[in-house]
């Protein structure tokens, strides 16, 4: 008769503690990914009918002949299959109205092409935000030299002017971005309506490789978890 040997009471308990371990952590690791899909899908579906998600509209003013954004730094890769309509990072959608009624100017430039074409010029730069309640937080650059009309120059990646609300669109890209909203004639005194969109085409995948990343996740744990409760 062959004897068989047990490992020792030690050895077991410690193997089905690790794998209880295991199972715990890929169990927090599938209800984070969980959450975060379920998270993306809850966007997804605040978005407007053009797709947009959109804050309210509020208003910014600058003394000086511009009103601009904090540099915005855009980097980093996004799969192709997540892109949703082949935008990598998406698309942004400005707003913009004038409230004297006068002809508006909003555009989205390279951040050191804004600055060369503000140098010298009284601006306003909006450093931070908060949005309950609404607060802006500015940065003033003084300046005594009245800038060229925006529409002038060829800085701008997408731009629109004129009288009422403009729309602007942009497919958002690689690199240092401002946004700089004035009065189309270059003039002090920028007193406008502003809101902002984003619109980002892998939300939906997104979502859904998060849920199921936590569903693999979860059955992952449970069968670590049994595989270790029932080591003798």
């Amino acid at each position: 008769m062959t004897a068989t040997t047990q490992p020792p009471p030690s050895a077991t308990t410690g193997a089905r503690t690790a794998a209880i371990a295991v199972a715990a952590v890929m169990a927090a690791l599938a209800l984070a990914a969980s959450a975060l899909g379920a998270a993306a899908l809850w966007g997804a579906a605040q978005r407007d009918d053009q797709g947009y998600l959109t804050t309210a509209t509020h208003r910014y003013t600058a003394g000086g002949s511009a009103l601009t954004t904090e540099d915005i730094d855009v980097q980093g890769d996004v799969p192709s299959w997540a892109s949703g309509d082949g935008d990598l990072y998406g698309k942004l959608r400005l707003r913009v109205r004038s409230r004297d009624g006068a002809p508006v100017f909003a555009g989205i430039a390279r951040t050191a092409d804004v600055d060369r074409y503000l140098a010298g010029a009284a601006h306003t730069e909006v450093t931070d935000i908060e949005t309950s309640p609404f607060e802006a937080d500015y940065a003033q650059h003084p300046g005594a030299r009245r800038p060229a009309a925006p529409a002038s120059r060829d800085i701008w990646a997408a731009s629109a002017q004129g009288s009422g609300r403009q729309t602007l669109e942009w497919d958002v890209r690689d690199g240092n971005w401002s946004v700089v909203v004035m009065n189309a004639d270059a003039s002090r005194g920028v007193d406008a309506d502003v809101s902002a969109g984003v619109s980002i085409g892998f939300l939906v995948p997104l979502g859904w490789g998060l849920l199921g990343t936590g569903a693999v996740l979860l059955l992952g744990a449970a069968g670590v978890a049994y595989a270790g409760l029932r080591r003798r």
